[in-house]
Parts: structure tokens; C-alpha cells; sequence
């Protein structure tokens, strides 16, 4: 019995020892934080496992102009120009039996843009301001502010009765209940924040009055009043003159018709002469 329990913990010892000395890949560097470029490098250690090439992946993805064929230990992957899209988790990967891996992550600050830079309600209506967040890592944390003068008022859940926030890591709402003309409209900002830092942008909102709906309707009713007034006017100034026209045509007839029963009447009286 004492015989079979030495050999179990000689097998662990040497499973243990087969795990610490396999093989392993070395990094450089570690992490990439808010860096304008990097160059990513992965060294695999045990030289001696059969390899049929490596490539990279960025975000589970597969790089397909980093795939390699060559039986090489060590790879290079560049990152000229780092901006929100090319941040992410980055893994190296050797096509070993068993296959290696190790990831190096590129942070960068989270792109925050608003979804309307320009948003406009009517009053007493609910207002909607909507932020989304870009890049690895998203933001942990959200910040409204509005501005008032040089100044900036921070909005969280509880400033007021009408205010309400709703976040993910991704996305930001603002909810203004009731808006009000007077103290509601102005610039609001939206701040996201992470372990590398924060960034924000800024929205408009321009609260309109309630019959602001209406004017464009009262607009074109007016200006159809207007059309049918002046149509009126002309076809009430053009009737008098037709009918003026129409009687001066009717007399020249009664005068002709005068003119030639009084040349029978003379001739009539000379015959009888």
C-alpha cells in the first residue's frame, strides 16, 4: 500500500514538473496603455515541438495578413497607428501540438461620441441625450454635466425628480422629464470613464414651445388666405370692366339700324313727292 501511494506522488511530481517546464511564450511588452503605436512580440521558449506556423488574432479574430507558414519561434505583429479601433486583446498563437497562446492587450482612452450632436423637444415632453462608447476598455463610468456660464453643473440619478440616467458600458441616456424652455435648454456633456482615463463630448438641446408644432400649419393656412383674397380682388375689379365692354358694343348696332330706317323714311317721301 505504502508502495502504491509513493508511486502516485512520483507520477504528480513528475506531471507537475512536465507542466512548469512546458512550453512557454514571452511577451513584449506586457500592455500597451494609451500609446500612439506598438510593436507586439511573442517568443515561444521550447524550440524543440514541431510547428506549423503562427499567426495573430485581435479580438478573437483572426489577422489574416499575419499568417505564417515558416517554422519560426518568434513573431512581430506592428501597430503603426493606434486609435479606438485597432485597441483590444491581441493573442499570438504557434501551431504546436498542443497549440500555444498568450494575449497582450492594447488599451486606449474609450471613444465617447454623442449620437446627435443637435437635439431639440418640445416643452414639457420627455428629453432623450444619448452617448456611445467605443474601444478597449469601455467605460466603466458615466458622468452627465450641463453647462451654466463658465461652469458645470454634474447630473447624476437623484440631482433632481426629473433627471434619470440609464448606462451600460457602451451607452449613456440621459431622461429629462417635463422639459422646461428656460431651464432645461443649453449644452450638456457626457463623460466616460475608465482605468486609462476619460473622454467626452457635448450636445445642444433646444427646447421648443408647445405651439412651435403649430406655426408651419398657421403658415400655409395663411398663406392660402392670402391666395384666395387676391384672386377675389382681381376677379372683382376685371367683372365691371367686361360688362362696361359688352353694353358699348350692344349701342353701336341701335345707331346703324337709326341711321338706315331714317334714309328709307326720305327716300319714301321723295317718291311720294
Amino acid at each position: 500500500m505504502k508502495s502504491l501511494w509513493a508511486l502516485a506522488v512520483l507520477l504528480l511530481s513528475c506531471w507537475r514538473a512536465d507542466a512548469s517546464t512546458g512550453p512557454q511564450i514571452h511577451v513584449e511588452p506586457v500592455e500597451v496603455k494609451n500609446q500612439s503605436s506598438a510593436i507586439l512580440t511573442c517568443n515561444l521558449t521550447d524550440s524543440s515541438l514541431p510547428s506549423k506556423g503562427h499567426f495573430w488574432t485581435h479580438n478573437g479574430n483572426v489577422i489574416e495578413d499575419s499568417k505564417s507558414t515558416e517554422l519560426a519561434y518568434n513573431t512581430v505583429y506592428r501597430l503603426d497607428k493606434i486609435t479606438y479601433k485597432e485597441s483590444g486583446k491581441y493573442e499570438c498563437v504557434f501551431e504546436t501540438e498542443p497549440q500555444v497562446k498568450k494575449s497582450i492587450e492594447v488599451k486606449v482612452l474609450p471613444h465617447v461620441a454623442a449620437y446627435k450632436h443637435s437635439e431639440h423637444g418640445n416643452e414639457m415632453d420627455k428629453g432623450l441625450l444619448t452617448c456611445v462608447a467605443h474601444g478597449y476598455p469601455l467605460p466603466t463610468d458615466w458622468v452627465w454635466f450641463k453647462k451654466e456660464g463658465d461652469n458645470e453643473r454634474p447630473i447624476f440619478n437623484g440631482t433632481g425628480e426629473r433627471y434619470e440616467i440609464k448606462s451600460t458600458p457602451n451607452k449613456t441616456v440621459l431622461i429629462i422629464e417635463e422639459l422646461d424652455i428656460e431651464k432645461d435648454s443649453g449644452n450638456y456633456i457626457c463623460s466616460g470613464i475608465s482605468d486609462v482615463g476619460q473622454n467626452r463630448d457635448e450636445i445642444y438641446l433646444r427646447v421648443r414651445s408647445r405651439l412651435a408644432a403649430l406655426w408651419p400649419f398657421l403658415g400655409i393656412v395663411a398663406e392660402v388666405i392670402i391666395l384666395v383674397t387676391i384672386i377675389f380682388i382681381y376677379e372683382k375689379r376685371r367683372k365691371p370692366d367686361e360688362v362696361n365692354d359688352d353694353d358699348d358694343s350692344g349701342a353701336a348696332p341701335l345707331k346703324s339700324n337709326s341711321t338706315s330706317n331714317h334714309k328709307d323714311k326720305n327716300v319714301r317721301q321723295r317718291n311720294s313727292n
